[in-house]
């Protein structure tokens, strides 16, 4: 669990450390209004940056969303399953799916950036538009990131095997919708102080 445990809290960290891109990106576009509508005299470089701070916070958050289960799923039917069930299922997934496409995305991603990178690639949306190379390599670092939580999710799924539960995640961030074991908790809450086991 020190194993798991130190990629989550990697994965976490630079989570957490790109979610600043959302301030820069609101600070971006704000300035980017008032020149355009109050000023009459827009930037050059707002929509380059704009969409680059966009892209990098949304794929540097991959790593973030899969440590703390957080990644959209389809369990209609494996929720029902027992958990040495849904570990067998995961597992297969992460090694049939999950891990060919992010090593592909690693490969393919350094590629791209690489030859943005010789080329000195700028941006053409936009005049005197900013080098994109920098942008470009967000792609193999984010897809690195998300092979190195996946070492962290496999392990997870063979302790799962191993003693037929779950083992635990970070606690970070509540979930708007109450998970079931906590149903519980919330009854035994409610109830009046009387009524409550000591």
């Amino acid at each position: 669990m020190r194993f798991v445990f130190f990629i989550d809290h990697l994965s976490t960290w630079v989570g957490k450390a790109f979610a600043w891109a959302i301030l820069l990106l609101t600070f971006v576009v704000s300035y980017e209004v008032f020149m355009r509508y109050a000023l009459g005299a827009p930037t050059t470089w707002a929509y380059d940056t704009s969409y680059m701070l966009y892209g990098t916070l949304f794929m540097m958050s991959g790593a973030y969303a899969l440590a703390h289960n957080a990644h959209v799923r389809a369990d209609v039917v494996s929720r029902y399953f027992s958990p040495r069930w849904q570990a067998g299922v995961e597992l297969a997934l992460y090694l049939l799916f999950f891990y060919p496409g992010i090593l592909a995305l690693v490969w393919s991603g350094w590629d791209f950036f690489s030859v943005s990178f010789r080329q000195d690639e700028h941006s053409s949306f936009t005049p005197g538009g900013p080098p994109i190379w920098p942008y470009k390599f967000v792609i193999p670092a984010c897809a690195t990131f998300l092979a190195i939580q996946g070492m962290a999710e496999v392990t997870r799924c063979f302790l799962c095997l191993r003693h037929g539960k779950w083992p635990l995640r970070l606690e970070d961030v509540e979930e708007i919708d109450i998970p079931v074991n906590k149903e519980a908790e919330i009854k035994t809450a409610q109830q009046e102080p009387g009524d409550k086991q000591p």
